[in-house]
């Protein structure tokens, strides 16, 4: 493991180093620079400190397909591998991908908790468990920290859903937000020491998060002891004297923030007092010191550790993760020999990561349909699309070699860069070498487009100006577009896209395609912003004709498989799900080629919860997650039996109409109150006695386990367990608690207490010892303002899961 370490030597630079600065230096450091970076401060040896957007991978400062990344699974798929350690490799990779693209900080993890499964953002975090999200959290900020990468946890607090996120006030019991919100928070904050924090748009309790010194201040770092920096999220500092007294060191994106002249002008006139500014500039320049960007100062990581193949972790975590919830007749693994039906929109265009700040551009993606062919052979597979997920056009992607030209007002050339398809977003920066936003006057999307089916394609754009689009020598459209949705411009450059018309193609045979934008400068916003999007879909055809086409191919082949998937309309940041169903006529799909073939594998495709109304009528269903740029070839790993699925749910599996925390829309005063208390995830089910689809930590492999034998102290289990199957595999032992019968606080029926993996070959035993946290003994006592350990009888249990209990063992605490 590589050395990690701040020393009194550090300390003393930092403070060398801020004595030499007068008020308006430090208060521009901490408004920031631009989009993603902080100022250089040339006199005091500070290099300009760069920050990307993870959480599966480092974009850098551009937006743009010309600096790939490497994609790793969601983090839901992450979570669902339940290993700590694998988290480690995993931020290990992102640092050394981090120091390649010349990042200094990631800002991630995401560590909120999946509340309702309403989230639309719920991709980004691990689990509804605060344990769990905070076991992998710690694994996660360990590996990236220990490569020399700072790591900023986010998003502090409460920021459990995307409706009204810049405004909502939680209201949250004092109770809740320790046992549950603020948990995982802690956990990562005393096991991992991460670098820094980001505090949320949200407010909780009526006061802001960039302004809650209660929180920031008090328990973050007084209580727990955090020591590195406090960044907003992007735009949700409001109030200059507010943020500094609230513990808010750098207010996001730079350089127009309620810091810099502001922050100054408030030290001046006595609303805010030097010292202030003088402590976050502190913390801002010891994350320099830590990253090596500060002169003199040596950094925390010394010795880097060895090279990761991104490549293959990204396969590894992708296997890992998927999660086998049905698997009757051993239907799985395939036989090796027979033919297979591979159908849905999915497999052949992968849905690979979550919509939003979480995208990166990887330099390939494994489909599917790559993956199962790559294995089987091309005569083995066949493929059948099957049903849309939607009518709606999407980002101009497969058969589309495209590039950015941009120009001044007089035409000439300022730069271009490749894209990875037809969206640019370029917020606050990222432009191509040589653009710059003043100058920027025009932008071209230029390139081919090579059909991969005949008919009528259809094609359309999303973004604001003047717009000129052509296909093949015709003119689709020309014209300006202009504010249609209530005024917000950001739901103008990044929603629904607009079809402007269709041309008959030939597959296989190329045509021009061109967009020519006229972006507006929109007045009155903190950041430049250039949006914009080349659309497409291929030609409408028959939903009943395209389903009966896969039950053809269903029936003509030993096993089907149908990959459904959401899209991202379904689940990205930025608003909530109104339900929990697959998009368009999947369901349909599924139950006709059910029908059609009874051996049947589904494959879900899908970053948190949807129904699954036909689970019952199908052999088999693997949920996949997003699962990276490899997520082809491990599901051709699982699928065949490579790899066995080592997943378990992180969540709860269950229809909305069932499931007992649903609300995400704030009231008529803008309040959302959580009034289920400690009550989320399958604390929830469980208290609401509702039985989900799939229940936390279900998962099955290719080889079975008994459960011999199971010893318990408060401070440690002790269980036997042996492989009884024919191959070897992997286990994770699950720990969880029930509290005394007689307790006077209300409790959930059974909580996550420990877990850990075991590996073994056929008939072999293993033996565990896993510590037992206090913590899982603990209540949080609102009168007393302090943790209460609540002492008598409890019920360990070891299992498969929340509701597959082996064995179970009582003893006094």
């Amino acid at each position: 493991m590589a050395e990690q370490r701040y020393t009194d030597g550090a300390e003393a630079v930092v403070e060398a180093a801020l004595g030499k600065l007068d008020l308006d230096t430090k208060a521009r450091l901490l408004a920031g620079q631009d989009m993603w970076t902080l100022p250089a401060l040339p006199e005091i040896g500070l290099a300009s400190l760069v920050l990307s957007d993870g959480p599966i991978g480092v974009r850098g400062v551009r937006w743009s397909a010309d600096d790939p990344s490497i994609a790793l699974p969601s983090p839901t798929a992450l979570a669902a591998a339940w290993d700590p350690q694998l988290a480690y490799r995993a931020g290990q990779l992102l640092a050394q991908e981090a120091r390649r693209k010349g990042v200094h900080v990631l800002l991630a993890p995401t560590v909120n908790l999946q509340r309702s499964p309403r989230g639309g953002r719920h991709f980004e975090a691990y689990s509804e468990d605060p344990y769990l999200t905070g076991e992998i959290g710690t694994g996660y900020v360990r590996g990236v920290q220990s490569g020399g990468v700072g790591t900023t946890v986010k998003h502090f607090v409460a920021n459990d859903a995307e409706t009204d996120r810049f405004t909502v006030d939680n209201r949250v019991s004092e109770r809740a937000l320790r046992e549950l919100y603020l948990a995982p928070f802690e956990a990562i904050v005393k096991q991992a020491a991460p670098w820094g924090i980001m505090t949320a748009y949200n407010a909780v309790n009526g006061i802001t998060m960039t302004e809650n010194a209660a929180l920031v201040n008090g328990i973050l770092r007084e209580e727990w002891g955090f020591d590195g920096f406090n960044i907003s999220d992007w735009m949700a500092a409001r109030d200059t004297v507010g943020a500094i007294h609230g513990g808010l060191d750098v207010a996001m994106p730079g350089p127009m923030t309620v810091y810099g002249p502001a922050l100054a002008e408030a030290v001046r006139d006595g609303r805010v007092e030097e010292a202030a500014v003088d402590e976050a500039v502190r913390r801002v320049l010891r994350l320099a010191a830590r990253v090596g960007a500060l002169d003199g100062a040596e950094p925390a990581v010394t010795e880097l550790p060895e090279p990761v193949d991104g490549e293959a972790l990204a396969r590894e975590i992708a296997h890992r993760s998927f999660v086998l919830v049905r698997n009757e007749r051993g239907i799985l693994p395939l036989s090796g020999t027979g033919t297979v039906a591979l159908i849905g929109a999915a497999a052949r265009d992968a849905r690979v990561l979550g919509g939003g700040s979480a995208t990166v551009f990887p330099r390939r993606i494994v489909s599917p349909l790559d993956g199962l062919t790559a294995a089987l052979g091309e005569m083995a597979v066949s493929y059948a699309r099957g049903a849309e997920p939607s009518e709606e056009l999407g980002v101009a992607s497969a058969g589309f070699a495209l590039r950015a030209v941009c120009r001044d007002a007089d035409g000439r050339v300022l730069g271009e860069a490749p894209l990875a398809d037809g969206a640019i977003q370029w917020f606050g920066g990222g432009f191509p070498e040589g653009v710059t936003y003043q100058e920027l006057a025009r932008v071209e999307i230029t390139g081919t487009f090579t059909p991969r089916v005949d008919g009528a394609h259809r094609f359309g754009t999303r973004g604001l100006g003047g717009l000129k689009l052509t296909v093949g020598g015709r003119q689709l459209f020309d014209g300006e577009q202009g504010m249609t949705v209530d005024g917000d411009p950001f739901e103008a450059f990044l929603g629904a896209p607009t079809e402007r018309g269709t041309v008959q193609l030939t597959a296989g045979v190329p045509v021009e395609v061109s967009l020519d934008v006229v972006p507006p400068k929109i007045e009155g916003i903190p950041i430049e912003v250039v949006a914009l999007c080349l659309s497409h879909a291929e030609p409408r055809r028959d939903p009943d004709e395209l389903i009966a086409e896969a039950v053809r191919a269903a029936a003509a082949a030993d096993t089907a498989v149908v990959v459904v998937a959401t899209t991202d309309r379904v689940e990205s940041e930025g608003f909530d799900r109104k339900d929990l169903r697959l998009p368009g006529r999947q369901d349909d799909l599924v139950r006709a080629v059910a029908a059609a073939n009874p051996n049947t594998v589904v494959v879900v495709n899908s970053g948190s919860p949807v129904e699954l109304p036909w689970r019952e009528e199908v052999a088999a269903v693997l949920l996949s997650w997003f699962p990276g740029q490899e997520g082809g070839a491990a599901l051709a790993d699982v699928l065949t039996g490579a790899e066995e699925p080592g997943g378990r749910l992180p969540t709860t599996w269950g229809p909305l109409a069932d499931a007992p925390v649903t609300e995400v829309t704030p009231n008529a005063d803008g309040q959302l109150s959580y009034d289920e208390g400690v009550f989320i995830g399958y604390r929830a089910w469980d208290k609401a006695g509702a039985t989900p689809s799939y229940p936390f930590g279900h998962g099955l492999g290719y080889t079975d386990w008994a459960y011999e034998s199971l010893q318990a102290t408060p401070d440690e289990a002790t269980v036997l367990i042996r492989n009884i199957g024919a191959r070897t595999g992997r286990e994770t032992v699950q720990l969880y608690l029930t509290p005394p019968a007689d307790d006077s606080v209300a409790r959930p029926a059974r909580a996550l207490a420990a877990f850990t993996s075991v590996t073994a070959t056929p008939g072999e035993s293993v033996e565990v010892r896993i510590p037992l946290p206090r913590r899982a003994f603990e209540t949080w006592d609102e009168s007393a303002g302090a943790w209460a350990y609540r002492k008598g009888g409890y019920t360990l249990t070891a299992g498969r899961s929340l509701t597959d209990g082996r064995l179970s063992v009582t003893f006094e605490a």
